[in-house]
């Protein structure tokens, strides 16, 4: 079984790497190519959906108290914060864009954005690994 160190540099891995290829859709999408921006944000929601749902299964074999100090748990409970609606919100954002049911899809896309950017800076930067 991994150790809490471990799990976190993982997860700081993938979080900065499903980051890329939002990025990467949203100059598609500056660029004027929609059909580049869908394609890549299917994958963004795929990877990062698997992210979330392997991140919980992982968690149900680890004991959280042991594998993680304090002050990591703090870091862990404040990023949740941030991920757990960005994870919420993500089907609806990408239902509505493939939809095309454009203002819902960006009136989400804004409440996702300051989500996700919450979710990269505590993923990144605030959770410890060392």
């Amino acid at each position: 079984m991994p150790a809490g160190p471990d799990i976190i540099l993982t997860l700081k891995v993938l979080v900065a790497a499903v980051t890329l290829l939002l990025l990467a859709s949203l100059v598609a999408l500056a660029a004027g190519k929609p059909r580049l921006h869908g394609r890549l944000n299917a994958a963004f929601f795929v990877l990062t959906m698997l992210t979330v749902a392997g991140f919980e299964a992982l968690l149900q074999f680890v004991d959280v108290k042991s594998a993680f100090d304090p002050a990591a748990r703090e870091a862990l409970r404040v990023h949740l914060y941030f991920a757990v609606p960005s994870a919420i919100i993500l089907p609806a954002m990408f239902l509505s864009g493939w939809a095309g049911w454009k203002r819902l899809h960006l009136a989400l896309s804004v409440v996702f954005s300051a989500l996700w950017a919450g979710t990269f800076v505590t993923g990144v930067f605030f959770l410890p690994h060392g």
